[in-house]
């Protein structure tokens, strides 16, 4: 097969290394890809290919800013690609996350419908059927038609068209009459919100779930006297265990955790991604980002168990994470988490509610969880996750 994919990175951050995933197992399988993707780095490969400049997608930021509408610009990027498609001539295309102020969306999508191109879209936040929002929230205007958006509003264009309704009619327009696109969503929550909206009203677009996997190489059980953290960290109470790729952002919930440290100095927390300045609490340990995967698997090991605060997470890579090294999780229903996760070994309550969060994490310190490690890894092994796609692939070239 020949199989091209798109994505806003590549082999960084979880939809880089994903796009890395696929590509090769089906390059071992003997299929040819192509990657075309957006922003950092450059040309890897002549099967990797960096389509946009960094200074064109600043200055498709600048204008998003402006209109409100984040998927309109990029022309050399754009075009660059399109003739990467013509050249390669794929019988799969597959769509990952296409934010990022790197190429035009809706031109994109015209084009793989007018050459009734297999495409795959993978949705891993809501952006897509929501034709500008990451995460709706408790919003559901995109179900049928998003408008008086205070999110989307451009700074210039406003004064004279409501720019969500504007963006969310280009987005529909755009997919509408799509007969030849699969949209895969990363739980079954978020495949559910998918279906409900308008954008795909007038396509024959199939709808399936395939969850997100992880290195299992890295992320398992380690013996407490083979982690060379044992010695550095307190052992004489609980350990909490807290990881974000930004502390600071409010999606994440950080507050809740320091909350939740100076109510209970009988536990130890560990924040891993921390980046604040204020004064943490004495039993709080900040640890800044770290890239390696090895350590962080040392921090899960040495966990009690790990805290989730997100009040949106469309799949969390980092629950899985933490179930892969043998650690329950405690943390706040966010959306995908609670229909991925389930079992004794996860438990979620109402977003925001610190008493019952607080009660839930005591009840898990104070009872012995065991996790099948074994099932856990093979639900969530990036093996499952690739074959999966690639079964997929066979499916639709049929």
């Amino acid at each position: 097969m020949k199989i091209l994919q798109i994505n806003c990175v590549y082999a960084i951050g979880s939809t880089g290394k994903i796009v890395e995933d696929i590509s090769n197992y089906c390059t071992s399988n003997g299929d040819e890809v192509l990657i075309l993707y957006g922003r950092q780095g450059k040309n890897i490969t002549h099967s990797v290919i960096k389509v946009s400049s960094e200074f064109e997608a600043k200055i498709h930021a600048v204008l998003s800013r402006m209109t409100g509408l984040d998927f309109s610009y990029s022309p050399l990027a754009t075009r660059k690609a399109i003739k990467a498609i013509e050249k390669f001539k794929p019988e799969i295309v597959h769509l990952h996350c296409l934010n990022g102020h790197f190429i035009n969306v809706y031109d994109l999508i015209k084009y793989l419908k007018s050459k009734d191109t297999p495409t795959v879209l993978t949705l891993h936040a809501e952006i897509m059927h929501t034709a500008g929002c990451e995460h709706a929230f408790d919003c559901m205007k995109w179900m049928e038609e998003c408008h008086n958006c205070e999110r989307i509003k451009g700074r210039l264009t406003c004064y004279f068209r409501d720019d969500a309704k504007y963006a969310y009619h280009k987005m529909q327009k755009s997919f509408a009459e799509f007969n030849n696109l699969t949209v895969v969503s990363v739980s079954d929550w978020l495949t559910n919100r998918a279906k409900l909206s308008a954008i795909f009203k007038h396509t024959n677009a199939r709808f399936i779930t395939i969850e997100n996997g992880l290195d299992l190489l890295s992320f398992h059980p380690i013996a407490l006297h083979d982690n060379p953290l044992k010695n550095h960290i307190d052992h004489s109470k609980p350990i909490v265990l807290y990881v974000t790729p930004n502390f600071l952002h409010p999606l994440k919930g950080g507050k809740y955790v320091i909350e939740l440290a100076r109510r209970n100095p009988k536990w130890n927390f560990i924040i891993v991604g921390y980046n604040g300045n204020g004064k943490l609490p004495e039993n709080v340990i900040p640890i800044s980002h770290t890239q390696s995967k090895e350590e962080l698997s040392w921090y899960y090991n040495v966990a009690s168990l790990t805290l989730l605060t997100s009040k949106r997470e469309t799949f969390s890579m980092v629950c899985a994470e933490s179930l892969a090294c043998g650690t329950p999780i405690v943390g706040f229903e966010a959306g995908g988490p609670e229909s991925v996760f389930v079992g004794n070994f996860a438990k979620f309550v109402e977003f925001g509610d610190v008493n019952a969060l607080e009660k839930v994490v005591n009840d898990m310190l104070t009872q012995k969880v065991d996790i099948d490690s074994s099932l856990i890894h093979k639900r969530f092994t990036a093996n499952r996750m690739v074959e999966a796609y690639r079964k997929l692939y066979k499916q639709i070239k049929k």
